[in-house]
This record gives C-alpha cells, structure tokens and sequence, in this order.
C-alpha cells in the first residue's frame, strides 16, 4: 500500500512513504519470523520460548534480505550490484545462524522430531539434505564475495542458490512435523474444515492458482534482464 501511494504522492510526502514502505516491511518480517519461532517451541510460555522467537525473528528478517539481496546481484549492475551482493553475504550469516538453531533446538525441543530424523534407515537419507544446506551457503557466499564477475559470469547463482537453501529448510520443517499443524496439539485432519467447504475451495484453486501461475510467469518475462533508468524515449 506505501508503495503504491508513494508513486502518486507529491515530492515532498514521497520520503515519508519511503518510511512507511521500510517500516511496514521489516515489521512483516519479524512478527513472522516470531511466529515460527513460537510455532517451534509448541507456543510454550517461557523465557527460553519467547527468546528464541526472538532470534528467530531477527533470521527470518535477516533471510529475506539475503534473498533479496541474491536478486538484486541478478537484476542490477555496478556500484547497486556490489552493495547488493555485500548485503546478502552479511544477511546470509545471520540467516546460516537461524538455520543451525532450529536444526538443533527442534530435535530437543521435540521427541517425535528426534525420531524422525535421527531414526535408522531415515537418518541414512536425510543426511544429505543438511550437507547440501551447508554446502550450498558456502559456495552461494563465496560467490557473493567475489561480485561483481566478468561479463557476470554465474549471476544467477546466488538467488538459485538461496532459493534452494530456503526450499530445503522449510522441506526439512514440513517434514518434521507433518501431519500436525500446532505441535502435539492438533493434526492437519482435525483442522481442516468440512469435507463439502474442501471442494468448493478446491475448486477455486483448481481455476485460479493457473491463472496466478500464468500472471506471474508472463510478469517475470517481460522484466527479465537487467534493470536499466526509467526512460521515456
């Protein structure tokens, strides 16, 4: 919405919209990294609890700079793209923070966790997916540090890279909980709605989520490449 009233603002109202825009963004951030935060510690009410939120807030926000930042490197170039790549590296350690954090704490904090994950054969197969985590950060950080590349060789890396780091993690978080929506409270049966409200959702998303796709798809071809000035010429 700032955003959005920023561009029909007069000059002068324009930097305090700039404000609204940081301001509202970074709250977004972590009251949903507090949440997953409280949603891994069970919603229990306890010092440990509620700063563990906290750090995870301050992930989650630092996770969303990262990947921004991996997108910026692939949309822009010069002074902009070596800004971007050092925010995303300095982003990406706090966010490698986040992610050892919950992959040690959930464990703990949680039996039916521990089972799932470090249970024979299962740990045999999910060994991998926190090896390809870790490797994955390095190189993406290693990359980050030497921007900007001749002729901007592997641009598309970092965010590829990222976008695999975050995909794996919430995988990693699905797994560990599934099929329960609120840890030892509630499963995904006992909250899902009734079998007839189901349907008539699941036809609306059988019609929309194509279009969506489609929208977004079409939206990222015509801005694909680097971003240039804004020209009317």
């Amino acid at each position: 919405m700032a955003f959005d009233f920023r561009a029909k603002a007069n000059s002068d109202h324009k930097p305090h919209w700039d404000w609204c825009f940081r301001i509202g963004s970074l709250i977004t951030a972590l009251t949903q990294g507090y949440m997953v935060g409280r949603y891994i510690m069970g919603f229990e009410q306890s010092t440990e609890a509620f700063g563990f939120a906290w750090l995870s807030a301050l992930c989650v926000t630092a996770a969303y700079v990262y990947i921004g930042g991996a997108w910026l490197v692939l949309k822009t170039e010069g002074d902009l793209q070596i800004r971007s790549a050092r925010w995303s590296r300095r982003a990406g350690w706090l966010a490698a923070l986040g992610i050892l954090v919950v992959s040690v704490v959930n464990p703990i904090v949680n039996q039916q966790v521990a089972l799932r994950w470090f249970s024979f054969p299962e740990v045999l197969l999910l060994a991998p997916v926190p090896l390809i985590v870790l490797a994955t950060i390095f190189l993406v950080d290693r990359y980050l540090r030497q921007v900007p590349l001749v002729n901007d060789l592997g641009v598309r890396w970092p965010f590829f890279g990222v976008t695999v780091i975050f995909a794996l993690s919430f995988l990693g978080l699905a797994y560990s909980f599934f099929p329960e929506v609120v840890p030892g409270l509630m499963t995904a049966q006992e909250a899902a709605s009734s079998p007839a409200t189901l349907m008539i959702v699941g036809y609306g998303v059988m019609i929309v989520m194509p279009m969506i796709l489609l929208y977004t798809f079409m939206v990222y071809r015509i801005f694909k490449g680097k971003a240039t000035e804004l020209s009317y010429k």
